[in-house]
């Protein structure tokens, strides 16, 4: 309300203000609505992710990049706004890390959105980030569940695969833990019990599976992830691809192929904020 009081409704008045907001709204709509007509796969797969933020903050910029960029029939170079939500992902994700709270992201957030408006591109280059610290941060912190950043991290890690189809955004997602807590309570079998919240043990997975699969073991679990046929029908498998290739390929989901999991996630997602060029120079 304050933007609009401003210079006394100075823009409220403005004839085009009323189409602007009825484009940005048919543009968020549609963002929604997984528009396959308006947005590629591959964007649609970036929106997904985006959705899984771990804050708000990701909208406002992506709704100044859009009403600064958009053609006349509201359309948006496919290339470029794929670039732009590259970055804005990495960064948004970066910092939940190294500088936790929505309210230290406002500052980064509200310089690349006047960078947007001036027609600047977004790099983000006052605040990259040093990979050893990154990393250090990362390996000591606590992905519990009940921390947003989670889930923001293993939906990005899910569609790090190329299989992996776009998945919809009204499907009810739960934090699975391979390795389930409860198999840990009644054997030990883990050396380090902090390995059952590391990012290596943990995936997305469907509400309507994570509730039969969730005190199984590895070897029972498989078939919920691969999907199974009983006399009361069809029990289909996890659209999560690489669930289904883990159960596939391993016989056992154990302490070791936990923390492999886990430093395939950082490096891999080290290995993107380095093609979003946002590590300092002497880590590029």
């Amino acid at each position: 309300r304050k933007f609009y009081e401003r210079d006394s409704y100075a823009i409220f008045k403005k004839d085009e203000t009323l189409d602007n907001i009825m484009i940005l709204a048919k543009f968020w709509q549609d963002v929604n609505l997984q528009d396959s007509e308006r947005f590629s796969q591959e964007i649609l797969r970036k929106l997904f992710v985006l959705n899984y933020a771990p804050n708000g903050m990701w909208t406002y910029l992506v709704s100044v990049y859009f009403m600064q960029n958009h053609a006349v029939d509201g359309s948006l170079d496919d290339a470029k706004f794929g670039k732009f939500l590259d970055i804005i992902t990495a960064f948004i994700w970066s910092y939940a890390l190294t500088n936790p709270g929505v309210n230290s992201l406002r500052t980064p957030v509200y310089a690349a959105m006047l960078n947007i408006v001036n027609g600047q591109d977004v790099t983000f280059s006052e605040n990259l980030f040093d990979e050893n610290r990154f990393r250090s941060i990362f390996a000591n912190y606590i992905f519990s569940n009940q921390r947003t950043v989670t889930k923001a991290y293993i939906a990005w890690w899910a569609f790090t695969f190329d299989k992996q189809e776009l998945l919809n955004l009204e499907s009810n997602f739960d934090i699975e833990h391979i390795f389930p807590k409860a198999r840990q309570q009644k054997e030990g079998s883990l050396k380090d019990s902090r390995s059952i919240e590391l990012l290596g043990n943990k995936s997305l997975l469907e509400k309507r599976i994570n509730i039969r699969a969730s005190d199984y073991r590895f070897a029972d679990k498989k078939k919920y992830y691969t999907g199974f046929t009983t006399s009361k029908g069809e029990k289909k498998a996890t659209e999560i691809v690489e669930l289904v290739e883990l159960a596939n390929k391993l016989s056992d989901f154990t302490e070791a192929e936990i923390k492999e999991r886990n430093n395939m996630i950082l490096d891999r997602f080290v290995d993107y904020l380095r093609a979003n060029n946002l590590l300092t120079l002497t880590n590029q």
